[in-house]
């Protein structure tokens, strides 16, 4: 018998994205958004598309995804990001997988977006996560930033990519980059912040080969390089 599908998509401020978002997820039989206090358009256009719309505080990433996952009608969940999407050919994997699953969670590949080019060097590509699971075997950890799905048996690996807009602009990744080191900063070391940077970028420019992506590949793995340094200097 076929599992129904619930598509789970936490937000704040996210109506640049949320349309094509939750339009990409509309082929399950529901979208759920968590909202923790948008202040533009987010709630309304995703109420418009048949979105089911709550909110919650802001808990951290970990902890509000896995409240999202409690407002779920069904068992099985994919959880998509905002500024993520689900192309028709993965939306038709899914739910061929639907029909019978034969694990309780799935990886998912992102393809990643930088300033409007697909990047798939610098370690980007597949960037495998576990987006597709049965929500009564998995939960995310509790972590207040780079969560992931926590699934005790072994998962399943689908063969399509979801897309990932990641930064419009360098200004973007520099932000976020320097939000997100506050959030996941390390034991303070004055000598790892001076040579893991180093390592950061000889491993993504040239081991994970970056070089073949030319400039944008240099200035990703010298931001990247970068965030490395915050988290051992804040």
């Amino acid at each position: 018998m076929n599992k129904k599908l619930s598509v789970v998509i936490i937000s704040k401020n996210e109506e640049k994205f949320i349309t094509d978002a939750v339009k990409s997820a509309l082929f399950a039989d529901e979208v759920i958004l968590l909202d923790s206090g948008s202040t533009d358009n987010t709630c309304q256009l995703a109420k418009d598309l048949g979105a089911k719309v709550f909110y919650q505080d802001w808990l951290g990433f970990g902890p509000q995804k896995n409240k999202a996952l409690d407002y779920a009608s069904n068992d099985w969940v994919f959880v998509l990001d905002s500024d993520e999407r689900i192309p028709p050919k993965l939306q038709e994997e899914i739910l061929n997988i639907m029909i019978d699953p034969k694990n309780d969670g799935y990886f998912v590949a992102r393809l990643n977006n930088f300033w409007g080019k697909n990047i798939k060097t610098c370690g980007l590509y597949p960037d495998y996560s576990i987006r597709l699971f049965d929500r009564t075997k998995a939960k995310f950890n509790n972590v207040p930033v780079h969560e992931s799905v926590q699934l005790k048996t072994n998962a399943g690996y689908l063969k399509n990519h979801m897309c990932h807009l990641a930064y419009s602009s360098v200004d973007e990744f520099i932000a976020k980059q320097n939000r997100y080191s506050t959030l996941h900063h390390k034991k303070r070391s004055k000598l790892k912040a001076i040579l893991n940077p180093y390592w950061t970028f000889f491993k993504l420019f040239f081991l994970k080969k970056g070089f073949l992506d030319g400039w944008d590949g240099f200035v990703i793995s010298r931001l990247y390089a970068q965030y490395t340094f915050w988290k051992y200097v804040k």
